[in-house]
């Protein structure tokens, strides 16, 4: 479900703001997170917050608003996608009114709980708040670097000219125009401040961008694309390391620039460093897959995944050995988790994510598949919910599609263990009856928390795990 914006009327007054609870159970610490600093406004103009949406998240990235300044919005209506640090998600406003200001642009980063936006309840309303948020210097916001400073008086004409026609005239002239689709009539460019940046930086002509944003408007990943499609000619110099450099420029990528982390990246460097804290230790084993893979191979067809099936066995030998599924938060004590939820790593643009096959030991393992194809699908559009990614109790972390035999995994803060798969291969082997044969063998390492989990119960926990994949015939019940 889209998160909704919390916004709150600020009175003239000297008294302190009037706040609207919130029963938004994602947003609860936005009333603890606001600055002391307020922009002073009259009462019927609201700011407009970033949102908290997630128990982690600090401060927020404005992927694209989907409303332009002067627009009508209605309750529950979807005004701006948002990049916490796990997903981008689409926030939806609390109240009726006109978008009169915005604060933080796309690109722009804002703390939880500051103000990212202005809405004006009524029309005639609109210049008033762009004047107060003039006056006020943009209040206790953090705007886009890239942001564009323009003249109050110039951006009211510009927004009570923009809401003038209705809005479904609007559309009808945006969807009928034979012109540039980031353009007004063939007049103006239509691009945030960050893509207008880059494109001077990069030396891009807008006027040659499509835009993808909302209504066609220009956004940085736009002008991104266009200057790596222009650098692609450039690959008939003889020089294999002008070769290099031109393959490089063909994937967006700026060799000896310096690349700030993505929110997500961010996200993930903090758990790195905070991992450090946790005593870990690993086990090795090597599992025969060949019934596995006979197994594979025979319900495939019907929609079933390797990684459900290696998720169903783990969760199945997780309900054996109840301790390799708990979790150590405090430092002083553990917890034996309730439900069994297989959180698998999944590689995406800009960072790594960990969808979660929640109760994975009592689903059978065709509504496990159908569950991971949907939250594989979602993770790579960035629309996974919360409980979508930060419920797992156990992680798996599986390279061997591409080809490692072995690695090493490290333990993802709060929770217990994490195991690395490899790559099933032919392996030359010693029978029982002490002759020579060809198996699939695949490694397996495990990355537990010493606090709580021992070298005993991670060997135990290994056999049966072996056992369950050398005789799969549990899986499919």
């Amino acid at each position: 479900m889209p998160h909704l914006l919390q916004s709150t009327f600020l009175p003239s007054t000297s008294s302190s703001p009037c706040l609207r609870p919130t029963t938004h159970s994602q947003n609860r610490l936005l009333h603890l997170s606001r600055p002391a600093r307020r922009t002073r406004i009259s009462a019927k103009i609201r700011e407009i917050f970033m949102p908290a949406l997630s128990s982690t998240m600090t401060e927020g990235k404005i992927v694209s608003w989907v409303k332009s300044e002067g627009d009508k919005l209605s309750k529950g209506e979807s005004v701006v996608v948002v990049e916490s640090d796990k997903a981008d998600m689409d926030v939806e406003t609390f109240y009726d009114g006109f978008l009169a200001k915005i604060m933080v642009e796309e690109g722009g980063v804002a703390a939880v709980g500051s103000a990212i936006a202005l809405l004006a309840e009524t029309e005639e309303e609109i210049a008033e708040a762009l004047a107060k948020a003039a006056s006020s210097g943009g209040g206790s916001i953090e705007a886009a670097p890239s942001a564009e400073v323009k003249e109050p008086k110039a951006e009211v004409e510009k927004i009570v000219e923009k809401v003038g026609p209705p809005a479904a005239e609007k559309e009808l002239k945006v969807l009928g125009s034979s012109v540039h689709p980031a353009s007004e009539e063939g007049k103006r460019i239509v691009a945030s401040p960050y893509a207008k940046k880059l494109a001077k930086e990069l030396k891009v002509e807008l006027g040659r961008v499509v835009g993808t944003g909302p209504l066609g408007r220009i956004v940085a990943k736009d002008v991104e694309a266009a200057a790596a499609e222009a650098a692609t000619p450039v690959a008939a110099s003889p020089s294999g390391g002008a070769a290099a450099k031109t393959a490089a420029a063909a994937a967006g990528i700026a060799l000896g620039s310096v690349v700030p982390f993505t929110t997500m990246q961010g996200a993930v460097s903090r758990n790195m460093v905070e991992s450090l804290s946790v005593p870990t230790f690993r086990v090795g084993y090597t599992i025969t897959t060949d019934a596995l893979d006979a197994l594979y191979k025979k319900i495939k067809s019907k929609g079933v995944t390797m990684t459900a099936l290696l998720a169903k066995a783990t969760a199945l030998a997780l309900v054996k050995h109840p301790v390799v599924n708990s979790s150590c938060r405090d430092g002083n004590s553990f917890t034996y988790n309730s439900s069994i939820n297989i959180a698998v790593a999944v590689a995406i643009d800009g960072g790594l994510i960990t969808p979660v096959l929640q109760d994975a030991d009592k689903a059978d393992i065709y509504t496990l598949s159908r569950k991971w194809k949907e939250l594989v699908d979602k993770a790579r559009a960035k629309q996974l919910q919360p409980h979508e990614y930060n419920t797992g109790t156990f992680t798996l972390s599986n390279l061997g599609m591409f080809g490692v035999d072995r690695f090493d995994a490290i333990l993802p803060p709060g929770t217990g263990a994490i195991m690395a798969v490899g790559a099933s291969e032919p392996t030359v082997v010693a029978t029982k009856d002490g002759r020579i044969g060809m198996k699939n063998q695949m490694q397996v390492n495990v990355t537990a928390d010493h606090r709580v989990i021992y070298g005993a119960d991670l060997a135990q926990f290994l056999q049966t795990l072996a056992k369950i994949i050398e005789d799969p015939k549990d899986l499919t019940f």
